[in-house]
């Protein structure tokens, strides 16, 4: 696995040269400092009887980006790198892939609104086979519907054409945060600015672009998230991010009221980030084994991907595996669980799944 991991790195830094002269360590960086603070948008404990979002139907995409697998989930991460250089980026994947014994399905990444991607890293990532899932942060919805940030969008459109491999494009998650509302404006105002985004897209014929729509659920209710959803037709994969907060919620105290809104839309989801920190000998391992089994028995769900991250500056969090052994442990069983090992890879011409 090493050895191809090397051939990966060669392969992608040679296909991205041209990029590697317009990307500076600094602009790197932000996309880092931008990167999800856990656990926030909390309320309270989650309390009360709550049923199993019902058996969906079949699921489909509206044709672009990767398929959902035909049994279980894909299984991926957000490895944050201590060196952001592309060379650090690609090996603290490979590091983590070593320490749980298998290749992520999903490679995640962040990238603010004014940085350019793909990097060569995303690129390396991309062409060894893994789903590249991008998240790429908004900006004011009302400016972006102006028309302002057309050309840079088309930009970003045409190098993920570029790939030529399916991708997971995660714009502006989390829209029904609060502490977003400045930007994001009312759910008229989103959801016209993503239409407006994901219209130059079909514009320039970026059709191996999947759309992953994904708010907070935590509060999904509350925060009136379903309100925020531009619709069957604009959506590829719906996804929610996923954390126990302060109570140590179960992962299904988190999800169920997404996952009961999702079950009446056709679509596959994706948990976009979830992950827990240590409190206390065996209950993040506990945790981790019990959101497990709850995620072996959601059918609509077809991909999870662990929050694998550290921040000591306010607001500091823990979400690390490595140098935990029983947490390690226990994500290695779900790494290892057939469930989470559909081991599909992508053909480049149309997207189609191959066993890998």
């Amino acid at each position: 696995m090493r050895a191809r991991h090397r051939r990966m790195a060669r392969a992608g830094v040679v296909l991205s040269g041209l990029l590697v002269a317009t990307l500076g360590a600094g602009v790197l960086a932000a996309a880092d400092r931008l990167s999800p603070t856990p656990e926030r948008a909390v309320s309270g404990p989650l309390v009360g009887p709550l049923s199993p979002p019902p058996v969906v139907g079949e699921l489909e995409t509206t044709g672009r980006g990767p398929k959902p697998p035909e049994r279980g989930a894909f299984l991926g991460a957000w490895v944050k790198p201590a060196d952001f250089t592309q060379a650090g980026r690609i090996a603290a994947v490979e590091q983590f892939e070593a320490e749980i014994g298998r290749e992520l399905d999903v490679v995640h990444v962040f990238r603010t609104w004014d940085e350019e991607f793909p990097t060569p890293a995303d690129v390396a990532y991309a062409q060894r086979g893994s789903v590249l899932m991008l998240s790429w942060a908004g900006t004011d919805s009302r400016v972006i519907t102006s028309g302002r940030y057309d050309d840079r969008i088309r930009e970003r459109a045409l190098a993920l054409r570029a790939l030529g491999v399916p991708v997971l494009l995660r714009w502006r998650w989390e829209m029904n945060r609060p502490n977003l509302q400045a930007s994001v404006w009312s759910p008229a105002d989103y959801v016209a600015a993503w239409k407006h985004v994901r219209a130059i897209f079909t514009d320039v014929g970026a059709d191996n672009v999947g759309w992953v729509w994904c708010p907070i659920a935590r509060n999904f209710v509350e925060t009136r998230g379903g309100e925020y959803y531009p619709g069957d037709d604009q959506v590829d994969w719906l996804c929610a991010d996923a954390y126990p907060g302060p109570f140590y919620d179960p992962l299904s105290a988190v999800l169920n009221p997404f996952l009961q809104w999702a079950a009446s839309h056709p679509r596959p989801v994706i948990i976009g980030e979830f992950g827990a920190r240590e409190n206390g000998p065996g209950v993040r391992a506990a945790w981790l084994r019990d959101a497990q089994e709850y995620l072996r028995g959601q059918p609509q769900v077809k991909g999870a991907v662990y929050f694998h991250a550290r921040q000591t500056a306010p607001p500091a969090y823990d979400l690390t595996l490595t140098g935990y052994p029983e947490a390690m442990a226990a994500f290695r069983d779900i790494a290892m669980d057939p469930h989470f090992s559909p081991r599909r890879r992508f053909d480049r011409r149309d997207g189609a799944g191959r066993p890998g």
